[in-house]
């Protein structure tokens, strides 16, 4: 990682993260305070936690501004000095079914408002952060990314309609841009309510002395990403030349089914054999497989943690160490429609 830093650092001044206030984004931040150049973290806290940027304040060339991507009064100011962003900042899986319009405001227009800006301030480069979910259903395994584009949720069409403003301001406007395509992505900080992964929500389970949840029969396959591969794929990103243009998965490649995955959160917790998982039933649309090809991004030099087991034991003790206080994980119902092919 800190060859990467130090690339950063001679190349760019100021970075610029969007949703630096919440999970990936807060990683990020973490990281790149680390090379020196000056972050600011810009999050209007509809899903980030102010917590997670007061981590770094001791840090003087780390500033958190609280501004919503798609409010064009607040944003521009924010801009002076900046020469690279990490546009982080999306609605959330829940969002886009409680209101498409939000959704949609949010993932295409808050993309085409951060590309606007980066275009006007001259920005050098631009990583965006999208998802699997523009793939839809598998077509063919493994997924490369000319795998056909068919998303079947406004989540995942409102995130390609940002993907599609990233590609078109660097082929109109020479814009130096980047598309990573995350998948599952798992770590500390993770929100464990609605807005979270099912590795949080498993671990949330067991902490309140919940019985864990499984839809369907717990084959479903997913390729689970460690939060620091992730940051380490944005700077690779940022720090290649070759990656101009380009869109990449931004994925493990480890296959893990939801059933292994809890029980062995259940392992964790000593509790093998005396707590099993209830099943509902297969979630109306939900994705059973996820294959997927990395082999474009590991051309760049990335290279994956490949010990899921390790990092999971290493997740799961970070929330044990946090305060036992925590809400009231939701209803079923609402959960149903919250997890519709969400892969992020």
């Amino acid at each position: 990682m800190k060859a990467l830093l130090d690339r950063v650092s001679e190349e760019y001044t100021k970075a610029l993260v969007t949703g630096g206030g919440g999970f990936i984004g807060s990683h990020i931040c973490e990281e790149l305070v680390k090379s020196g150049i000056q972050v600011v973290s810009l999050d209007d806290y509809s899903a980030g936690k102010e917590e997670n940027c007061a981590l770094l304040e001791g840090y003087s060339n780390f500033r958190s501004v609280h501004c919503d991507i798609t409010d064009m009064n607040n944003l521009p100011r924010h801009f002076e000095g900046v020469d690279l962003v990490f546009h982080n900042a999306a609605s959330k899986k829940n969002v886009c079914l409680r209101d498409p319009r939000r959704d949609l405001e949010v993932n295409a227009k808050g993309a085409y408002n951060m590309l606007e800006l980066s275009k006007a301030f001259k920005v050098k480069k631009f990583v965006h952060a999208s998802t699997g979910s523009v793939y839809g259903e598998a077509q063919y395994y493994p997924q490369d990314e000319e795998h056909p584009l068919r998303p079947v949720s406004y989540y995942g069409v409102s995130k390609l309609a940002g993907e599609r403003y990233v590609i078109l301001y660097n082929r109109i406007y020479g814009l130096n841009t980047t598309v990573l395509r995350y998948f599952h992505v798992y770590g500390p900080r993770q929100e464990s309510n609605e807005f979270g992964g099912v590795v949080a929500i498993f671990t949330r389970n067991m902490l309140k002395g919940e019985t864990p949840m499984i839809f369907g029969d717990g084959t479903q396959e997913r390729s689970f990403t460690y939060v620091k591969d992730v940051v380490k794929a944005n700077l690779i990103a940022a720090t290649n030349s070759g990656s101009s243009g380009e869109v990449y998965n931004c994925a493990s490649g480890i296959s893990v089914t939801i059933r292994e995955l809890c029980d062995k959160v259940i392992e964790f917790f000593g509790k093998t054999g005396e707590v099993k998982p209830r099943y509902e039933n297969w979630l109306v649309g939900d994705i059973r497989k996820f294959n997927i090809d990395n082999s474009k991004i590991k051309a760049l030099g990335m290279v994956f943690d490949t010990d899921f087991w390790g990092r999971l034991e290493e997740t799961v003790e970070h929330y044990r160490a946090q305060t036992p206080e925590m809400a009231p994980l939701f209803d079923l119902d609402n959960l149903r429609d919250l997890v519709l092919n969400a892969v992020q």
